[in-house]
């Protein structure tokens, strides 16, 4: 059993955020039937480098658990089939410009009135159901998002330019938003018997992100900065150089701070009146990375970590992509996931986060190739003829 055994979902997204929370919901044992443009399909399949076997891995990292299904929704026998499996559907899943799938005859209005339990899931740069037209009719894009939404201005160092995260992190908190709100809708429904729309503002996604950050511009008016590895509030909280690379270290209380220094046999600076104290460690933050770096630069990496731990101060190494992956940990909780391809031999992907432990995530199918189930779930939608 997987919590969602027997949720049908239309899955009318494609890019990432869309198909990130319908991977979620396949792993959880919903049946997402991905509906495909039959010119090329979701854009991702086309996006790289990297490419494995000629496929793009990027596809391949966000869509297991589908069918794929071709629809020309340009085709008036083929939108009739879309609303067919979508009024049919526990769940739609779109991400198209706002007023796409309205113009299509697909909104949440349209199919409500025959599907009065349909959740309807909208994930949009702005959000698609509620805010100012002059935005909600935006298209949304990661880095955008990223930028409206306040990350940026964040990210980086105070002397360079505002830094996007890495990850595109709009994207994928749009989509775990998303998958979180279905869920949401989904109790509701159990309890109602109705559905709701489910309204996805990535500019909202990336809002909340700011957490403390806001709380603080909110209501004592000083604004975020960039502050590199560095944190606002907490020092020293950041990453500092060891003999082979660097090390991320949280002196997160004064008892860690204090242990910190006896670590690093630099008990002097915790008399120092600019250490003494959280705030004023803070407020000096610059003079104590001048103090600490050449402490932890004698060490190399891993010795430093060791000897910080054994003092009970939390430590860590910066790892690349590939040794996260292959770290013990993520290997022991099955969070690098292998399985078998039709055409491709093995396909990898980073499992599911969410641990249950009665009702877990399992993983089924493989990414599809482009319109793979199509002529299955054309049978199963299509009427007999009179």
């Amino acid at each position: 059993m997987r919590p969602l055994d027997d949720i049908l979902v239309a899955d009318f997204s494609r890019v990432l955020a869309g198909p990130f929370c319908t991977m979620h919901l396949a792993d959880m044992g919903a049946e997402v039937i991905k509906i495909e443009n039959p010119d090329g399909g979701d854009d991702t399949r086309r996006f790289g480098p990297p490419f494995y076997q000629g496929v793009s891995t990027y596809f391949l990292s966000v869509n297991r658990g589908k069918k794929s299904l071709t629809l020309d929704l340009k085709d008036a026998d083929d939108l009739a089939l879309a609303r067919r499996i979508a009024l049919a559907a526990d769940v739609v899943v779109e991400n198209f410009r706002p007023g796409t799938m309205e113009r299509l005859g697909l909104g949440y209005d349209d199919l409500r009135a025959e599907n009065p339990r349909l959740i309807y899931a909208s994930i949009a740069g702005y959000g698609a159901a509620a805010g100012l037209e002059e935005y909600t009719r935006r298209p949304g894009y990661d880095l955008v998002a990223q930028g409206v939404g306040g990350i940026q201005s964040i990210t980086g160092y105070a002397d360079g330019p505002p830094t996007k995260c890495g990850a595109s992190i709009a994207d994928l908190v749009g989509g775990l938003t998303c998958f979180q709100g279905i869920l949401l809708a989904l109790l509701a429904r159990h309890r109602t018997g109705r559905g709701q729309r489910v309204d996805i503002s990535m500019q909202d996604g990336q809002a909340s992100l700011l957490s403390y950050h806001a709380a603080g511009a909110l209501m004592t008016g000083q604004d975020g900065e960039r502050l590199g590895n560095a944190h606002p509030s907490i020092a020293p909280y950041e990453a500092f150089p060891a003999a082979d690379g660097y090390v991320n270290i949280g002196a997160a209380n004064q008892a860690m701070w204090l242990r910190l220094t006896q670590a690093l046999g630099a008990t002097h600076l915790s008399e120092d009146p600019r250490f003494a104290t959280n705030a004023a460690r803070v407020q000096h933050r610059d003079a104590l990375k001048d103090a600490l770096s050449p402490l932890t630069a004698a060490h190399g990496r891993d010795a430093l970590i060791a000897l910080l731990t054994a003092h009970g101060v939390v430590a860590g190494p910066i790892l690349t992509v590939a040794q996260v992956m292959e770290h013990p940990q993520i290997q022991a909780r099955g969070m690098a996931v292998w399985q078998d391809h039709p055409t491709l031999g093995r396909v990898a992907s980073v499992g599911n986060p969410i641990r249950l432990m009665d009702t877990p995530a399992a993983y089924e199918l493989p990414p599809p190739a482009l319109g793979e189930h199509s002529a299955e779930v054309r049978a199963r939608f299509t009427p007999p003829a009179p």
